[in-house]
């Protein structure tokens, strides 16, 4: 049986160190996210760039490298480069994703486009994972929930257990194209959950639906744990909706 422990005081975990284009694509990723910079801006020339954010002419180009990998700038020869159009952005790429919660407060539509994109994917591939776990899969989804019962939601640490729980259950699911969803989608619930428990004053605790839905899949329940999932995506939307109007 699962127990959940107190919950601990809450820390912000440490920003990790960048190297300097890294930090120059951040912050043109952060402008570019939060709509500072729109859709068919132009940004500034590279020796203007380069000089306002105090780096190399080098270091600056390999920033536009990152953020035009990323899908969120593009150059051409002779008009310079462009902010693109949100529907070339990879908008699960965790880079992004870090990028729109790194905002005090995140655009709503972009909230309830992740959470409905959540509720197409993460029921249906709860109810596969209860046909088709294996496993050592169980056991993943089994330690991850223990871990966020160790450590809470709450903490950096708590937030790594519940990547890995609905990481495993994802690939539970063992279909390829679910599966290439993996990264973003577990990277977009650390995210959203960080923010919750940052913003919210007492945040509800998620972890007896995430009860369910494993206790589900462990008894091969396609239904129950189709629904139980169904709930916690809900659940998820509502707190951080909630948690936004905090800001």
């Amino acid at each position: 049986m699962i127990q959940p422990i107190p919950r601990p005081s809450r820390r912000k975990p440490r920003p990790k160190s960048l190297r300097l284009h890294g930090t120059v694509a951040r912050e043109l990723g952060i402008r570019i996210v939060t709509g500072v910079l729109l859709p068919g801006e132009l940004l500034e020339g590279e020796i203007a760039a380069s000089e306002q954010f105090k780096v190399s002419r080098t270091a600056y180009r390999e920033a536009i490298r990152i953020l035009a990998a990323k899908g969120l700038v593009n150059s051409r020869p002779k008009i310079g480069t462009q902010v693109s159009p949100r529907t070339a952005w990879h908008l699960l790429d965790p880079d992004v994703l870090g990028w729109m919660f790194a905002d005090i407060a995140p655009d709503p539509k972009l909230i309830e486009a992740l959470f409905e994109l959540r509720r197409i994917v993460e029921p249906d591939a709860a109810r596969l994972a209860a046909l088709r776990r294996t496993p050592e899969q169980l056991e993943r989804m089994r330690a991850g929930l223990e871990g966020v019962a160790r450590h809470s939601f709450a903490t950096e640490e708590g937030r790594a257990c519940d990547h890995e729980f609905h990481a495993a259950l994802l690939e539970a699911s063992h279909n390829d194209f679910v599966i290439s969803l993996t990264n973003g989608v577990a990277t977009a619930i650390e995210l959203t959950t960080a923010f919750k428990q940052d913003k919210l004053p007492a945040p509800r605790d998620a972890l007896p639906v995430h009860l369910r839905v494993f206790e589900a899949i462990e008894a091969q329940d396609a239904q129950v744990a189709h629904d139980a999932m169904a709930d916690l995506v809900e659940r998820g939307l509502s707190d951080t909706l909630e948690a936004r109007g905090c800001c």
